[in-house]
C-alpha cells in the first residue's frame, strides 16, 4: 500500500527532538513492507542523510523566501502550546497554499492510496482538501493541543470540521483530545479511536551503560533515588505540579533511605519561570539539563529509578512519548490522570496514577516510591513487559495496517 503521512514535526537532523514519534511510525510502516512518504514543510536544518532515504521518503514543500524565514513547525508555531505565535497568521496562508499543492502533487505522483493527517492542523485539513479533490481515503490523528487551539479561532474551527467530516477514522492518544474534537469542533464520536504513539522496544531498554558516569556528571550519588521529568516546558506538562511537590518531599528527606534527586530534561517557554520556581520554593537537588539529542536519552532513561508526568487537561494534550521511552528503559511511572497517561499506566502494576494538579497526591505517590526501591524496580519491569506485549512500535502498526486496509477497501 501507498501511504501519504502528512506531519509538520520530523527529525531534520540526527539527534533532533522533533517529531521522533512520527519518524517511528513511518519507519515501522516501512518495514512492515508499506511504500511510506512523508509530506512536510521544508526546514533549512534539514541534512542531506535525512532527506536521502527512499522508504520512507521525504518531500518537503517551501513556502517562504529566504530559506531562515522557513519558522513554522517543529515545535515552533505556538507560544507555551496554548496560543499561536504572531508570526504564524502572516505565514499561514502561503503554508497552507504550498502544502495542500505538494500534497495534490506528491499524491498523484506517487499514485497514493490513502492519506494520513498528524494534527487536525494544518494537516488534516490540507489531507481534507486533497482527499476530497482525489478521492482519497483520508485518516487523521490528534496528538497534541492542535484541537484545542482550533477551538479558539472560528476559521481554525471551521477547517478542524472540515478534516473531520471528511476522515474515515480520527484517532486520539488520550480521551481529553477526544473530548475536545467531538464537543467542541463537532468531531463524529463514531468515527473515533484511541491509539497510541509508541515505542520502538530494540532502540530503548534497560542498559547500565554509562549510568553512573552521567550520575557523576551531574553530581547525583550512586545511591541516590532519581526522579526524571522529560518534555517541553510548556503549560500541560505540568511541571510546576512537580516542582511544587518536589518542595513538600523536601521536608521528609531525612526520612528516606536514600537522598532524592531530580532530573528536567527539556527546554520551552516556561523553563526560566519554572527554574524560579524551584528557587523560590527552596527545592534542592533538582538538575536543569535541558534539550538532550535523542540518541543520548537512553542513558538519562536508565539512569533514573521513576518518570513523572504531571500533565494537566488544559490545554487538552495526549500521552506524551517520553512515558513510554521509559517503560521501554524498564522504568515504573507516576502520571497523572489525565493526557493518556492512564492508557499505559495501570495503577499499582507499572506506576501510579495521580489526580492531576493535585501536588500532595504526587508528592505521596513519589514517596511511596522513594521509600520502597524494590517496588518501583517492580514497577519497572512490569513496564519494560507492556512494551513488549501491547505498546511497542510493531504492535500498533500491526493495528493501523489493518485499519487502513479496512478503509481502502
Amino acid at each position: 500500500m501507498r501511504i501519504g503521512i502528512l506531519t509538520h514535526n520530523y527529525p531534520r537532523f540526527p539527534g533532533d527532538f522533533s517529531g521522533v514519534f512520527m519518524q517511528q511510525l513511518c519507519e515501522e510502516l516501512a518495514r512492515q513492507g508499506e511504500s511510506v512518504h512523508v509530506i512536510a514543510p521544508f526546514d533549512p536544518a534539514y541534512t542531506a542523510d535525512i532527506l536521502s532515504g527512499s522508504n520512507p521518503r521525504l518531500h518537503l514543500y517551501r513556502y517562504a523566501w529566504p530559506p531562515r524565514a522557513h519558522t513554522l513547525g517543529y515545535m515552533r508555531t505556538m507560544r507555551a502550546d496554548v496560543r499561536m505565535r504572531l508570526s504564524t497568521y502572516f505565514l499561514s496562508p502561503a503554508f497552507f497554499l504550498s502544502g495542500y499543492l505538494a500534497a495534490l502533487r506528491v499524491a498523484r505522483k506517487q499514485a497514493l492510496d490513502l492519506l494520513h493527517a498528524h494534527w487536525v492542523l494544518p494537516n488534516g485539513y490540507l489531507g481534507a482538501l486533497v482527499s476530497k479533490r482525489l478521492n482519497i481515503p483520508l485518516v487523521v490523528s490528534i496528538p497534541g493541543s492542535d484541537a484545542l487551539v482550533a477551538a479558539q479561532n472560528p476559521i481554525f474551527r471551521a477547517m478542524a470540521r472540515t478534516a473531520f467530516q471528511r476522515a474515515a477514522l480520527i484517532t486520539a492518544n488520550s480521551r481529553a483530545l477526544q473530548r475536545v474534537a467531538v464537543d467542541e469542533l463537532g468531531a463524529d464520536p463514531d468515527k473515533f479511536e484511541l491509539v497510541i504513539y509508541a515505542v520502538d522496544p530494540d532502540r530503548l531498554r534497560p542498559d547500565p551503560t554509562g549510568v553512573l558516569q552521567l550520575r557523576q556528571k551531574l553530581g547525583i550519588p550512586e545511591n541516590a533515588f532519581v526522579f526524571l521529568a522529560v518534555g517541553r516546558m510548556v503549560y500541560k506538562k505540568g511541571f510546576d505540579i512537580l516542582i511544587h511537590a518536589l518542595a513538600q518531599i523536601q521536608q521528609r528527606t531525612a526520612d528516606l533511605p536514600r537522598p532524592v534527586h531530580t532530573i528536567m530534561v527539556g527546554e520551552g517557554d516556561l523553563w526560566h519561570a519554572w527554574q524560579e520556581l524551584a528557587r523560590r520554593l527552596g527545592v534542592e537537588n533538582i538538575h536543569w539539563v535541558g534539550n538532550i539529542p535523542t540518541h543520548e536519552m537512553s542513558v538519562y532513561y536508565n539512569a533514573a529509578d521513576v518518570l513523572v508526568m504531571p500533565n494537566v487537561t488544559r490545554p487538552a494534550t495526549g500521552l506524551g512519548v517520553t512515558v513510554l521511552d521509559a517503560m521501554a528503559c524498564g522504568k515504573a511511572i507516576i502520571g497523572s490522570d489525565t493526557a493518556g497517561n492512564p492508557l499505559v499506566v495501570e495503577h499499582g502494576l507499572n506506576g501510579y496514577i495521580v489526580p492531576e494538579g493535585d501536588a500532595s497526591a504526587l508528592a505521596r505517590a513519589m514517596l511511596d516510591l522513594a521509600e520502597q526501591p524494590a517496588r518501583a524496580a517492580a514497577m519497572g519491569e512490569a513496564s519494560r513487559r507492556l512494551i513488549e506485549t501491547r505498546f511497542g512500535w510493531p504492535h500498533v502498526v500491526r493495528h493501523y495496517r489493518r485499519r487502513y486496509r479496512e478503509i481502502v477497501s
